[in-house]
Protein backbone atom coordinates (compact mmCIF):
# COMPACT_ATOMS: atom_id res chain seq x y z
CA UNK A 1 0.00 0.00 0.00
CA UNK A 2 2.89 2.37 0.73
CA UNK A 3 3.95 2.18 -2.90
CA UNK A 4 0.48 3.21 -4.06
CA UNK A 5 0.15 6.06 -1.55
CA UNK A 6 3.68 7.40 -2.03
CA UNK A 7 3.29 7.54 -5.81
CA UNK A 8 -0.44 8.11 -6.05
CA UNK A 9 -0.11 11.18 -8.35
CA UNK A 10 1.95 9.10 -10.80
CA UNK A 11 -0.55 6.22 -10.69
CA UNK A 12 -3.42 8.67 -11.15
CA UNK A 13 -1.76 10.31 -14.17
CA UNK A 14 -1.00 6.91 -15.66
CA UNK A 15 -4.57 5.72 -15.10
CA UNK A 16 -6.05 8.86 -16.66
CA UNK A 17 -3.58 8.61 -19.53
CA UNK A 18 -4.62 5.03 -20.29
CA UNK A 19 -8.28 6.00 -19.98
CA UNK A 20 -7.82 8.95 -22.36
CA UNK A 21 -5.89 6.90 -24.93
CA UNK A 22 -8.50 4.15 -24.82
CA UNK A 23 -11.47 6.50 -25.15
CA UNK A 24 -10.00 8.61 -27.98
CA UNK A 25 -8.72 5.55 -29.88
CA UNK A 26 -12.05 3.74 -29.45
CA UNK A 27 -13.94 6.73 -30.88
CA UNK A 28 -11.59 6.92 -33.88
CA UNK A 29 -11.73 3.13 -34.39
CA UNK A 30 -15.52 3.13 -34.26
CA UNK A 31 -15.84 5.88 -36.86
CA UNK A 32 -13.22 4.41 -39.20
CA UNK A 33 -14.52 0.88 -38.68
CA UNK A 34 -18.07 1.77 -39.65
CA UNK A 35 -16.87 3.71 -42.70
CA UNK A 36 -14.63 0.84 -43.84
CA UNK A 37 -17.42 -1.69 -43.28
CA UNK A 38 -19.60 0.45 -45.52
CA UNK A 39 -16.84 0.49 -48.11
CA UNK A 40 -16.45 -3.29 -47.96
CA UNK A 41 -20.12 -3.94 -48.69
CA UNK A 42 -20.41 -1.08 -51.18
CA UNK A 43 -21.46 -1.80 -54.78
CA UNK A 44 -18.68 0.55 -55.93
CA UNK A 45 -15.55 -1.54 -56.75
CA UNK A 46 -12.91 1.11 -55.84
CA UNK A 47 -14.48 1.56 -52.38
CA UNK A 48 -14.59 -2.20 -51.85
CA UNK A 49 -10.94 -2.47 -52.89
CA UNK A 50 -9.91 0.35 -50.56
CA UNK A 51 -11.79 -1.16 -47.60
CA UNK A 52 -10.29 -4.59 -48.24
CA UNK A 53 -6.77 -3.18 -48.56
CA UNK A 54 -7.21 -1.17 -45.34
CA UNK A 55 -8.26 -4.21 -43.33
CA UNK A 56 -5.77 -6.61 -44.87
CA UNK A 57 -2.79 -4.30 -44.51
CA UNK A 58 -3.37 -2.94 -41.01
CA UNK A 59 -4.76 -6.08 -39.39
CA UNK A 60 -1.76 -8.11 -40.53
CA UNK A 61 0.80 -5.51 -39.43
CA UNK A 62 2.20 -5.97 -35.89
CA UNK A 63 1.00 -3.13 -33.69
CA UNK A 64 4.53 -2.31 -32.52
CA UNK A 65 5.66 -1.95 -36.14
CA UNK A 66 2.66 0.27 -36.83
CA UNK A 67 3.70 2.48 -33.90
CA UNK A 68 7.23 2.72 -35.26
CA UNK A 69 5.93 3.76 -38.68
CA UNK A 70 3.48 6.23 -37.14
CA UNK A 71 6.09 7.89 -34.92
CA UNK A 72 9.18 7.84 -37.13
CA UNK A 73 7.93 7.84 -40.73
CA UNK A 74 4.58 9.61 -40.94
CA UNK A 75 5.70 12.82 -39.12
CA UNK A 76 8.57 13.15 -41.58
CA UNK A 77 6.22 12.92 -44.56
CA UNK A 78 2.79 14.24 -43.64
CA UNK A 79 2.35 15.74 -40.17
CA UNK A 80 5.56 17.18 -38.74
CA UNK A 81 5.36 18.29 -35.13
CA UNK A 82 2.39 16.09 -34.23
CA UNK A 83 2.22 15.33 -30.50
CA UNK A 84 2.99 11.79 -29.27
CA UNK A 85 -0.54 11.55 -27.88
CA UNK A 86 -2.16 12.20 -31.27
CA UNK A 87 0.22 9.81 -32.99
CA UNK A 88 -0.57 7.08 -30.46
CA UNK A 89 -4.31 7.63 -30.85
CA UNK A 90 -3.90 7.46 -34.62
CA UNK A 91 -1.94 4.20 -34.50
CA UNK A 92 -4.28 2.54 -32.00
CA UNK A 93 -7.43 3.84 -33.69
CA UNK A 94 -6.43 2.77 -37.20
CA UNK A 95 -5.28 -0.67 -36.04
CA UNK A 96 -8.43 -1.30 -34.00
CA UNK A 97 -10.68 0.01 -36.78
CA UNK A 98 -9.90 -3.10 -38.82
CA UNK A 99 -11.41 -5.34 -36.13
CA UNK A 100 -14.39 -3.00 -35.73
CA UNK A 101 -14.86 -3.10 -39.50
CA UNK A 102 -15.03 -6.89 -39.59
CA UNK A 103 -17.42 -6.98 -36.61
CA UNK A 104 -19.72 -4.44 -38.25
CA UNK A 105 -19.52 -6.24 -41.60
CA UNK A 106 -20.52 -9.49 -39.89
CA UNK A 107 -23.43 -7.67 -38.27
CA UNK A 108 -24.54 -6.28 -41.63
CA UNK A 109 -24.62 -9.81 -43.06
CA UNK A 110 -27.17 -10.84 -40.41
CA UNK A 111 -29.73 -8.31 -41.67
CA UNK A 112 -32.14 -10.00 -44.13
CA UNK A 113 -31.41 -8.94 -47.69
CA UNK A 114 -35.10 -8.19 -48.16
CA UNK A 115 -34.66 -5.14 -45.94
CA UNK A 116 -32.17 -3.60 -48.36
CA UNK A 117 -34.24 -4.60 -51.38
CA UNK A 118 -37.32 -2.96 -49.89
CA UNK A 119 -35.33 0.23 -49.23
CA UNK A 120 -34.03 0.28 -52.82
CA UNK A 121 -37.57 -0.21 -54.13
CA UNK A 122 -38.49 3.00 -52.29
CA UNK A 123 -35.76 4.86 -54.13
CA UNK A 124 -33.21 5.01 -51.30
CA UNK A 125 -29.52 5.10 -52.23
CA UNK A 126 -27.06 2.50 -50.99
CA UNK A 127 -25.65 4.77 -48.28
CA UNK A 128 -29.14 5.84 -47.17
CA UNK A 129 -30.11 2.19 -46.91
CA UNK A 130 -26.97 1.39 -44.96
CA UNK A 131 -27.34 4.32 -42.56
CA UNK A 132 -31.10 4.22 -41.98
CA UNK A 133 -32.07 0.57 -42.42
CA UNK A 134 -29.16 -1.85 -42.17
CA UNK A 135 -26.83 -0.43 -39.53
CA UNK A 136 -29.51 0.16 -36.87
CA UNK A 137 -30.56 -3.49 -37.15
CA UNK A 138 -26.97 -4.76 -37.26
CA UNK A 139 -26.14 -2.92 -34.02
CA UNK A 140 -27.71 -5.63 -31.88
CA UNK A 141 -25.36 -8.22 -33.33
CA UNK A 142 -22.28 -5.98 -33.28
CA UNK A 143 -22.34 -4.95 -29.62
CA UNK A 144 -20.94 -8.20 -28.08
CA UNK A 145 -17.79 -8.41 -30.26
CA UNK A 146 -17.16 -4.67 -29.85
CA UNK A 147 -16.83 -5.22 -26.11
CA UNK A 148 -13.95 -7.66 -26.64
CA UNK A 149 -12.34 -5.39 -29.23
CA UNK A 150 -12.29 -2.36 -26.94
CA UNK A 151 -11.02 -4.42 -24.00
CA UNK A 152 -8.15 -5.55 -26.23
CA UNK A 153 -7.61 -1.91 -27.21
CA UNK A 154 -7.20 -0.99 -23.53
CA UNK A 155 -4.40 -3.52 -23.16
CA UNK A 156 -2.82 -2.54 -26.48
CA UNK A 157 -2.56 1.06 -25.26
CA UNK A 158 0.36 -0.08 -23.06
CA UNK A 159 2.57 0.12 -26.16
CA UNK A 160 2.04 3.89 -26.21
CA UNK A 161 4.01 4.13 -22.96
CA UNK A 162 7.18 3.27 -24.86
CA UNK A 163 6.55 6.24 -27.18
CA UNK A 164 6.60 9.23 -24.81
CA UNK A 165 3.02 8.87 -23.57
CA UNK A 166 2.01 8.92 -19.93
CA UNK A 167 -0.04 5.84 -19.15
CA UNK A 168 0.05 2.85 -16.78
CA UNK A 169 2.94 1.08 -18.50
CA UNK A 170 5.14 4.18 -18.27
CA UNK A 171 4.39 4.37 -14.54
CA UNK A 172 5.54 0.79 -14.03
CA UNK A 173 8.77 1.55 -15.90
CA UNK A 174 9.35 4.68 -13.80
CA UNK A 175 8.93 2.85 -10.50
CA UNK A 176 10.94 -0.20 -11.55
CA UNK A 177 13.81 2.13 -12.49
CA UNK A 178 13.65 3.49 -8.93
CA UNK A 179 14.28 -0.01 -7.60
CA UNK A 180 10.82 -0.97 -6.32
CA UNK A 181 9.75 -4.61 -6.35
CA UNK A 182 8.31 -5.31 -9.77
CA UNK A 183 5.68 -7.67 -8.34
CA UNK A 184 3.94 -4.95 -6.32
CA UNK A 185 4.13 -2.52 -9.22
CA UNK A 186 2.49 -4.99 -11.58
CA UNK A 187 -0.18 -5.78 -8.97
CA UNK A 188 -1.41 -2.18 -8.83
CA UNK A 189 -1.06 -1.74 -12.58
CA UNK A 190 -3.08 -4.92 -13.18
CA UNK A 191 -5.81 -3.75 -10.81
CA UNK A 192 -6.01 -0.43 -12.66
CA UNK A 193 -6.40 -2.25 -15.99
CA UNK A 194 -9.10 -4.45 -14.45
CA UNK A 195 -11.06 -1.37 -13.38
CA UNK A 196 -11.06 -0.07 -16.95
CA UNK A 197 -11.80 -3.40 -18.64
CA UNK A 198 -14.58 -4.31 -16.19
CA UNK A 199 -16.12 -0.88 -16.78
CA UNK A 200 -16.08 -1.45 -20.54
CA UNK A 201 -17.56 -4.91 -20.11
CA UNK A 202 -20.30 -3.58 -17.84
CA UNK A 203 -21.14 -0.76 -20.24
CA UNK A 204 -21.56 -3.15 -23.16
CA UNK A 205 -23.61 -5.59 -21.07
CA UNK A 206 -25.92 -2.69 -20.27
CA UNK A 207 -26.17 -1.82 -23.97
CA UNK A 208 -26.93 -5.46 -24.80
CA UNK A 209 -29.77 -5.56 -22.29
CA UNK A 210 -31.22 -2.30 -23.60
CA UNK A 211 -31.08 -3.54 -27.17
CA UNK A 212 -32.72 -6.82 -26.16
CA UNK A 213 -35.60 -4.86 -24.66
CA UNK A 214 -35.85 -2.86 -27.88
CA UNK A 215 -36.00 -6.10 -29.86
Amino acid sequence: MNLLFDYFPEFREGFLGTLSLTAASAALALILGIVMAGFRVSPIPPLRAFGTAWVTLLRNTPLTLLFLITFFVIPQILFPGTSPYKLAVGALGCYTSTFVCEAVRSGISTVPIGQAEAARSLGMTFFQTLRMIVLPQATRTVIPPLSSIFIALTKNSAIAGAFSNTELFSVSKLLSDKGYAIGWIFLWIALAYLVITFSISGLFRLLERRMEVAR
